[in-house]
Formats: structure tokens, C-alpha cells, sequence
């Protein structure tokens, strides 16, 4: 019996699988290190760092939101516009209104809680297909958020809200940063260690297969799209206080590069699955490369096509993981 377990070999490390975890990773250091070899001085600077981990943190958060309803299997392309909404809700209160800062950053996740369960509604229970939804609820919000801010950037936003976000530092790094990385820790403990995880990722692979093995399919994509609407207006105040104002546009070029990070994060640490580390990796590996082009004087349209093909080599690359294994992707 001893000779038996002594000599029962240990499994074969599957190395592929492994650089297959780890290969955005690596690409993103890549990155790193050719952007320092060129600009040392510039580039390899941790306040240059120190920006970028917290003017991306939004996004970071916007990312962690659109990850919730894909693993259900349905899309929120809402996400931006209510960023937007959450962040002028916060300057339209609080500046024009004088309402206490604390009041009024309840009242945008409030209101990100009720674009959840609008779009729910219409998705889960009026059977309307979420990509149609979610861009209807984009386009209505973008016409109140131009309409209650008068088309204009409003200023002035409480200085409390934003010395909480980017006036405190760890490290050296704003607490912008921390948030987004707490919240990544507790999504991927919900994702992993709870059972509504693992009921998020039956719904997402196959929705009559739940249903019959007794889990409450509308319920579980009602709470993802709730808990995606709450994400993004939470990510629309980490907005207002990284920039100090409520802007009624910018907010919306979030969209493209959130969803390129969830889907390119998906194709890293669990390859074939949305996971929260995953896309958190992916955002600053688009912001390091942003940045860095940015620094190079590259002229601002490329931006969006750095963006754009990134989205569509992820999707590429999450097509051929599924050929390969079971996968919540797509």
C-alpha cells in the first residue's frame, strides 16, 4: 500500500494552461518594459503610474458591472450612460441643489439601482432582447442627463466626495484604485466561493438546463442586471470625484474600452470565463497602452482603434477557448 502511494505519480503540470492564465499578464509587462525603454524617464514614473491607476478606476468598476449580467448570458449596454447619469445626478444635487454630498451619492446609486430594474423588466419579464433594451435605456438616458444638466459640465462638485476618491493616497496611489480593487475581491469571492455564483454561471451556459435542475432563472438575471445598474452608478461617483465635475458626454467612451476589457479579461487567470481579476488586468493593460501612445504623441483617433481591435482580438480569442472547452462566453 505504501509502495503503491509512493510510487502513484503526481499529475502532469499542463503548461499550456498555465501561460494561458498568465499570458496578458505577461504581455502587459511586455508593454511596460517597451514604453520604459523609450521614454525612461516619462513612462517609467510612479506618478505617472499613480494617474493612471486612478483615472481608470471607473472604468475598472465599469468593467466588474458589464461582467455580472454576461455570466447570466445577457448584455448591458446601459452601463455608460448611467456612469453619466450617476455622475450628473451627484452635480446637479449637490451643486445646483446644495443637497448634503453623502444624500446625494445614495440618490445616483439609487438611481442606478432603477435603470436595473427597468432594463430587468423589459428583458426578463416582456422578453425584449437585452442588446435592444439596453440601448434604448442608453439613448433615454442620455436625453435626461442633457436635459437636467442643461448640455453643460457642472462644476463644484463637493470637495469632501472628492478628496475621498483622489485626494487620500496608499502607496502612493489614490484610493480611486482601492475601490475598484475591492470591489474585484468581493465579486470574485461571490463568483467562486457562493452558491449564487456558481447559480450566475448555470444560468449563463444554459438557462432551460437551471431552470429544471430547480434554479430561479428570472430571478438570478433580474439580480445581475440590478447589480450591474448599482456597479455603474457606483463607478459614476468614483467619476465625479476623480475629475471634481459632472460632465454629460464623457462619461459614455467608457463603454468601448469596459467592454473590451471584459471579454479580453475573460481570455486570462480563468481562460473562458468572465472573472473580475481578469478584467481588471485587462483595463490597465488598455490603459497602459493608451497612455503610452498618448505620451508618444500619437494623434487621439487612435485611441479608438486601439480600443476597438483590442475588443474584437478578445471576442476572436474567446471564440477559439470555447471551441476547445465549456465556456460562459458569448
Amino acid at each position: 500500500m505504501t509502495e503503491a502511494v509512493a510510487t502513484r505519480k503526481k499529475p502532469a503540470v499542463n503548461y499550456h494552461r498555465l501561460f494561458e492564465r498568465v499570458a496578458l499578464v505577461l504581455v502587459w509587462l511586455i508593454i511596460i518594459a517597451v514604453f520604459g525603454a523609450i521614454m525612461p524617464r516619462s513612462f517609467l514614473n510612479w506618478g505617472n503610474f499613480s494617474i493612471m491607476f486612478a483615472s481608470y478606476a471607473p472604468a475598472a468598476l465599469l468593467a466588474l458591472a458589464i461582467i455580472v449580467p454576461l455570466t447570466a448570458g445577457d448584455y448591458d449596454l446601459s452601463v455608460g450612460a448611467t456612469l453619466t447619469l450617476s455622475s450628473c445626478v451627484i452635480g446637479v444635487l449637490n451643486v445646483w441643489a446644495g443637497l448634503p454630498i453623502l444624500l446625494v451619492v445614495l440618490l445616483a446609486l439609487l438611481a442606478g439601482l432603477v435603470v436595473g430594474l427597468v432594463n430587468a423588466f423589459f428583458i426578463v419579464y416582456v422578453r425584449i432582447p437585452s442588446l435592444v433594451v439596453t440601448l434604448g435605456t442608453t439613448s433615454l438616458m442620455t436625453g435626461i442627463v442633457q436635459w437636467m444638466t442643461n448640455s453643460s459640465t457642472i462644476g463644484g462638485i463637493d470637495n469632501a466626495l472628492i478628496m475621498a476618491v483622489v485626494g487620500g493616497r496608499l502607496f502612493g496611489v489614490p484610493y480611486a484604485f482601492y475601490y475598484a480593487l475591492v470591489a474585484a475581491i468581493a465579486m470574485s469571492y461571490v463568483f467562486d466561493f457562493t452558491p449564487l455564483g456558481r447559480r450566475l454561471l448555470f444560468v449563463g451556459r444554459g438557462r432551460e438546463v437551471a431552470r429544471l435542475n430547480g434554479i430561479a432563472v428570472d430571478r438570478v438575471r433580474v439580480g445581475a442586471l440590478v447589480a450591474s445598474g448599482v456597479i455603474s452608478a457606483a463607478a459614476g461617483v468614483l467619476y465625479a470625484g476623480v475629475l471634481g465635475s459632472a460632465d454629460p458626454y464623457s462619461g459614455l467612451n467608457y463603454l468601448l474600452p469596459a467592454f473590451a476589457a471584459a471579454f479580453l479579461g475573460a481570455t486570462t487567470i480563468l481562460p473562458g470565463r468572465f472573472n473580475p481579476w481578469g478584467a481588471i488586468v485587462a483595463v490597465y493593460f488598455l490603459a497602459t497602452g493608451i497612455t503610452g501612445l498618448t505620451m508618444l504623441g500619437i494623434p487621439l483617433w487612435v485611441t479608438n482603434v486601439f480600443n476597438g481591435g483590442a475588443l474584437i482580438l478578445a471576442v476572436t480569442i474567446s471564440q477559439l477557448t470555447r471551441g476547445r472547452e465549456a465556456s460562459d462566453i458569448g
